[in-house]
């Protein structure tokens, strides 16, 4: 019953009053960052959801798009401007989201979203990850993130999909609320921080 109807209703009603509560410091940050990017304030990209299928994740840009001499992108770190190293280390640059929960796309909570790339590459289990909506934050954005390996996360992800529930849900919101205010970043994208994902030996 939670997982198939309650979840979706308060995912739906929690996020739009959470837009509406912060919309002040949602069009602050867009005139900031239409700023420091020449106008381009969003982030969007394609990536998995439910069942595989793929959607527009939206975020805020906090990278510029300056290249080296020869066209390509200069590393993440080094088109990171001041606004966007803010908008990350406040764990704001996921705010925009909750428009993909409304729309239905994600859940708050969930397996991050990652990358269309890596579906041909999980095994059986790890597919798992996407039998359900993923979410904004997650079971192994708490008990790790970026410490802990691309496997160690997937049994995390399959973990949490084999046991939603209110309480669980609670649980990770109160672990992440704890973690945003120690600046731990818990919704940092894993791409930007970690080896790209390869595939899990046999």
């Amino acid at each position: 019953m939670y997982a198939k109807v309650i979840k979706r209703l308060a995912d739906f009603f929690v996020s739009l009053i959470a837009i509406i509560l912060l919309s002040p410091i949602i069009l602050i940050l867009i005139c900031l960052l239409a700023f420091a990017n020449n106008g381009k304030p969003f982030f969007f990209q394609k990536r998995p959801g439910k069942n595989e299928k793929i959607f527009t994740i939206i975020k805020f840009k906090t990278m510029n798009d300056k290249k080296d001499s020869e066209g390509n992108l200069l590393p993440d770190m080094q088109r990171i401007t001041k606004v966007g190293g803010f908008v990350r280390g406040a764990s704001l640059d996921e705010l925009l989201q909750l428009f993909n929960v409304v729309k239905g796309d994600m859940s708050i909570v969930g397996p991050r979203p990652l990358l269309i790339k890596y579906l041909p590459l999980y095994n059986k289990e790890q597919a798992k990850r996407h039998l359900v909506k993923p979410g904004i934050t997650g079971w192994a954005q708490v008990n790790g993130r970026n410490a802990i390996s691309w496997e160690e996360k997937f049994v995390l992800d399959v973990w949490y999909v084999n046991n939603i529930s209110f309480i669980t849900d609670m649980k990770i919101l109160i672990k992440t609320v704890m973690k945003v205010l120690q600046r731990e970043g818990v919704s940092a994208s894993e791409q930007d921080t970690m080896e790209a994902f390869k595939g899990t030996p046999e």
